[in-house]
């Protein structure tokens, strides 16, 4: 069984194939335009969609021609019908629900969160539901429950800016280049501690959400007191992404710990771009110690990609309804999958 995967929630193009009846990836293509947007300090959604037109074939035709396979021999089509920018969204769902009425296939709307949870089992065949998931990326800070494959119940989240954009806006902020991400965990390896004195925001309440627009904004008045000072030197830049980067993680870990232990759960499943940063990993590992487990997918698949979508549609094979319409949900929430 063979599953064409496409991503279009944000600025990658992602194309893959993937082998469900031996759990095996026969292509993967991934384009990113983080380049052309990185001119603009974040993504342009016109331009992402456009750019997504044009990056379809060529992929595709390449995918299929390194792997030798054909488009007939494909037997469904998955693709991202949301969350993300509308107009990627609609490009995406538009190319996949095109090709599958030319090919008569099964064309699966698949929930781009939940792919990223659900990856997690194609590179962990050890996990075991039910299990704790941390969503993390430039658009998503989710802790989750998972009881099993589209059942997930949503503990906490952002109630302000997701754990992605506070690390783009405040990699702005320091003049450092999109996406910020990459970038301040690599000043922060130079950086050390400084005891800026940076807030962990609603750390100690009693639920499980997160915050980090407060502590972007104590960034932002300790780069603006650098200045004035004449004293935002490379080295200071590097300990401000040090110190950012830890507060951020603190957050994070406590908040996961937390409801590892109020329900129960032994795994947590780390996933999302964010969940690619190495620090994050070392220190989940490190202070869960040996009464949780921290499981990550691949770093390659940590970010939006095709393979996830993939993935996802042929787990999700036994639920297709045909359905010739193009919808998209830009706002699909993990708890809605079952009403699609």
């Amino acid at each position: 069984m063979l599953v064409l995967g496409i991503e279009t929630s944000c600025d990658e193009t992602g194309i893959a194939l993937y082998d469900g009846t031996n759990n095996k990836i026969v292509f993967e293509c991934l384009y990113s335009q983080a380049d052309k947007h990185s001119l603009y300090g974040g993504v342009v959604p016109e331009l992402a969609a456009r750019d997504h037109v044009n990056k379809f074939l060529p992929l595709l035709k390449k995918g299929l021609s390194d792997s030798g396979c054909c488009l007939k021999e494909i037997d469904a089509i998955a693709y991202t019908k949301g969350p993300g920018l509308r107009g990627p969204l609609m490009v995406g769902a538009s190319f996949a629900k095109s090709l599958g009425f030319a090919l008569n296939k099964p064309v699966i709307a698949v929930h781009h969160m939940e792919a990223h949870l659900l990856m997690a089992k194609y590179d962990a065949p050890e996990l075991v539901y039910p299990f704790l998931t941390l969503l993390v990326s430039g658009g998503h800070t989710i802790l989750a429950k998972v009881d099993k494959s589209g059942s997930y119940k949503i503990l906490g989240q952002t109630i302000d800016d997701a754990v992605g954009e506070a690390f783009d806006k405040t990699a702005k902020m320091l003049g450092l280049k999109y996406p910020g991400g990459p970038e301040i965990e690599k000043r922060s390896i130079q950086g050390k501690s400084m005891n800026f004195s940076f807030p962990r925001p609603v750390i100690n309440s009693d639920d499980y959400n997160f915050s980090f627009s407060g502590l972007k904004t104590s960034v932002l008045y300790k780069i603006n007191s650098l200045k004035k000072e004449g004293n935002l030197s490379e080295d200071l830049i590097s300990n401000v992404c040090f110190e950012f980067q830890n507060a951020v993680i603190d957050c994070l870990l406590h908040k996961t710990k937390k409801a590892l232990k109020d329900f129960s759960l032994n795994q947590v499943v780390l996933s999302g771009g964010v969940a690619a940063n190495k620090e994050l990993r070392r220190r989940f590992s490190k202070e869960l110690g040996e009464e949780y487990s921290a499981i990550y997918p691949d770093f390659s698949h940590c970010t939006d990609n095709g393979t996830m979508i993939a993935f996802t549609g042929f787990e999700k094979l036994n639920l297709y309804k045909e359905d010739n319409k193009i919808f998209v949900n830009p706002r699909w929430s993990l708890e809605e999958i079952a009403n699609g």
